[in-house]
């Protein structure tokens, strides 16, 4: 895979602005600084690198993860992810969320928490690099993601220790319909398909299936029906309590609910597309859409 031209390191001055937004950028308090650069222009190079090389597998070697469940984390276009660093799990430090899923051109933060001594962000291949060590609160640093990929990160004095986490970069599924795949895109369990439920007068949705680090998801997310049909939607119990709120037309379960018996339906006459969420799970992808023909 093709890889965006090096950006390590530049000098720190006004022209880090105008090259903000294509370079890694480490900042602390009030002080902007090139990647791997001292506050006071001398350049400290970040612990060495060379031994840090891509895995076979992605699966495999985030197996071992810190605070990973095997679900990415995934974020809309035009979303701005931020990513702790020193982050406290069972297993040791963490970057949380570990894993996350972007689109491309999308402007990722790392922030340091200040917990759990000294910590970096480098990328397995070189891509982006924060420099030198830092344990301290404030601290930040970004790198703006131009093409697709699979980028694995480690914190380097952590990384024996599972302290390490990948940003998955990919194109939005399309489904078709521009809108739906603009609300939709932060649902992890959307993949760009559309349940086909036309020629039938009722379409049933889970509400609290698995998606999204736990059960937080609508099951199918997009599903297109005819005019005058009824969808159904049927809670499974799991993830809390859930609702179901439409952003531009006024339906609503009502007040969330958490029993597995929960049942909502309403019935579309009108063509067009009709986009909801959990409010209580909305910031986690908990969305969903019915197209209607």
């Amino acid at each position: 895979m093709e890889r965006p031209s090096t950006r390590r390191r530049f000098l720190a001055s006004t022209a880090l602005t105008g090259l903000a937004a294509t370079a890694g950028c480490l900042s602390t308090g009030e002080t902007t600084q090139a990647v791997g650069d001292a506050a006071d222009g001398t350049v400290t190079a970040s612990t060495e690198t060379a031994e840090l090389t891509p895995p076979d597998s992605l699966e495999e070697w985030l197996a071992d993860a810190n605070g990973y469940d095997g679900d990415p984390r995934t974020f809309g276009r035009g979303s701005r992810p931020t990513i702790s660093v020193g982050h406290e799990t069972d297993r040791g430090w963490a970057f949380d969320p570990p894993v996350i899923e972007v689109t491309p051109m999308t402007f990722v933060r790392w922030d340091w928490t200040g917990h759990g001594g000294q910590h970096n962000v480098v990328a397995l291949d070189g891509t982006f690099d924060s420099g030198r060590t830092n344990a301290q609160s404030g601290t930040g640093y970004h790198f703006i993601f131009e093409e697709t990929g699979e980028y694995p990160f480690v914190c380097e004095p952590h990384s024996e220790a599972g302290m390490k986490g990948a940003v998955i970069v990919r194109e939005v599924p399309t489904t078709g319909y521009e809108a739906v795949d603009e609300w939709v895109a932060e649902a992890g369990n959307f993949e760009g398909t559309v349940a086909d439920r036309t020629g039938s007068d009722t379409a049933a949705v889970t509400v609290g299936a698995e998606g999204n680090g736990g059960a937080f998801a609508f099951d199918p997310p997009v599903v297109r029906i005819d005019a005058g049909s009824t969808v159904r939607w049927e809670w499974t119990g799991d993830g809390g309590a859930h609702n179901v709120v439409f952003e531009n037309t006024d339906v609503s379960s009502g007040d969330v609910a958490s029993e597995p018996s929960t049942t909502f339906e309403h019935t579309f006459d009108d063509p067009g597309q009709y986009l909801y969420a959990c409010l209580p799970h909305k910031a986690l992808g908990m969305r969903g859409a019915v197209v209607v023909e």
